[in-house]
């Protein structure tokens, strides 16, 4: 990896230079990072699982006419994505009470909401990603009225989709996290994509009947074996192929496997 371009690193992934223009690579660091990187780990094997069931999931939802940035995985830790101009906006949907909206609002977590909510923040690690209204985006100008219709359209879809998606396998789908770019195509159309990635760094899944945290929260909250609900979240997704009486082990199931 030392003799690649690398273009950015973050708290969980880094993007290189791709092989065609216009294209990067996104490897999945195992890397673990809580509260704005003030709690840090290395979790064995993290980074392969999120490689997976982001890779899982964004196939899926381009199934269903979502457009995303996911061209192709590459190998166990890394995809061929398009390159986009990152929004600077972290898109939140909620549909259970938890996490900052408990705080902010006084609620119980698990406490049902009136609807899915939708939360845009303003992607900047130093002021902690603080929560803006549509007002501060138009005036700072992070992105158009369209492009807020936009993302908001795409995000009830993605939710809407996610929710059958977890609730088939016995998990329910809390809240996510996710981030839009804009791409331009060969014909020099510009749109939004879905970019970054969806997993269980990005999403609060509890299972459905016992509450079960199998998402980050394990690791914010020192609840242990983060990577084990990981695993368990790819093994009921069908990623990892398991054998009767042993525990799951890694093993890469393509697409054309689904």
């Amino acid at each position: 990896m030392s003799r690649r371009e690398k273009i950015y690193e973050g708290k969980a992934k880094i993007l290189y230079k791709g092989p065609k223009p216009g294209t990067l690579v996104q490897y999945f660091k195992d890397d673990a990072t809580a509260f704005n990187a003030q709690k840090k780990a290395t979790l064995n094997g993290k980074g392969v699982l999120n490689n997976r069931i982001s890779e899982h999931i964004m196939v899926k939802l381009a199934d269903i006419g979502i457009p995303t940035h996911f061209i192709k995985r590459l190998n166990m830790r890394e995809q061929l994505i398009k390159e986009v101009e990152i929004i600077p906006l972290e898109v939140i949907c909620r549909n259970v009470a938890a996490g900052s909206i408990c705080k902010m609002l006084g609620l119980e977590e698990g406490s049902a909401l009136p609807r899915s909510i939708i939360e845009f923040c303003y992607k900047k690690d130093e002021l902690n990603d603080p929560l803006v209204a549509e007002e501060h985006i138009l005036a700072f100008g992070w992105a158009s009225s369209a492009e807020i219709d936009e993302m908001t359209a795409l995000t009830l879809r993605i939710n809407d989709f996610l929710c059958g998606l977890f609730e088939g396998i016995g998990i329910q789908l809390v809240d996510f996290k996710i981030e839009f770019g804009r791409y331009t195509d060969e014909n020099g159309d510009q749109m939004i994509l879905l970019a970054d990635e969806i997993s269980p760094d990005s999403c609060r899944l509890w299972d459905s009947v016992t509450k079960k945290k199998l998402d980050k929260d394990r690791f914010r909250h020192d609840l242990g074996d983060v990577v084990d609900a990981y695993t368990e979240v790819a093994t009921r997704l069908g990623i990892l192929k398991q054998n009767p009486g042993t525990p799951p082990k890694l093993s890469i199931v393509s697409n054309e496997d689904e």
